[in-house]
């Protein structure tokens, strides 16, 4: 009976990550046309502190959906880190926003033992209708220093395709990108 239990287990978990992964999508707009604003928000992070979007108007800003206990999210989050530590003094920001199902306290721990230098917030209903329907976590949402909605991934993707996304955004000379933060 008890073998019986953790192969159910077990194969309820594949599926759960391979769920995750599936539909691994990018949705993006071409040469800057039909960009969608990003929807503002004014969140407290996990330290207490306001976040307030529209505040980093002027910077390239990646928002990532993720939670505790998804496989694909734990591995993008150690190049989310770097990333931050990279290029946030060259005017890029980093928000995770975790879906927080197993609780609060489990995301501050996970915060804490992975070394998270980026601000994060709990997912609220209004952010998930805003920036919805979120079909599979992680989803990342890229915004150009205009606060628009860039590109759009569901599902995990290597730290190079982040990283070149930030690099272009950061390099476009739009005139927007000296706006007071």
């Amino acid at each position: 009976m008890k073998t019986k239990y953790v192969l159910s287990l077990g194969i309820v978990l594949l599926f759960t990550f391979m769920w995750s992964c599936q539909g691994s999508t990018e949705e993006k707009n071409e040469a800057g046309e039909g960009y969608h604003p990003a929807h503002d928000f004014i969140l407290t992070d996990l330290e207490g502190d306001t976040i307030h979007l529209a505040d980093f108007r002027g910077k390239v800003v990646i928002l990532n959906f993720w939670d505790t206990w998804c496989g694909p999210c734990r591995l993008e989050i150690p190049d989310f880190i770097q990333l931050y530590d990279e290029y946030n003094s060259q005017g890029f920001m980093m928000i995770g926003i975790a879906g927080g199902r197993l609780g609060v306290e489990s995301v501050q721990d996970f915060v804490q033992d992975y070394g998270i230098n980026y601000p994060v917030v709990m997912l609220n209903q209004k952010l998930y209708d805003d920036y919805g329907p979120i079909t599979g976590i992680p989803t990342t949402f890229v915004l150009n220093r205009k606060s628009q909605i860039v590109k759009k991934y569901v599902g995990y993707r290597q730290k190079s395709v982040f990283e070149n996304d930030i690099k272009t955004l950061l390099e476009e000379e739009d005139g927007s990108h000296r706006e007071a933060n």
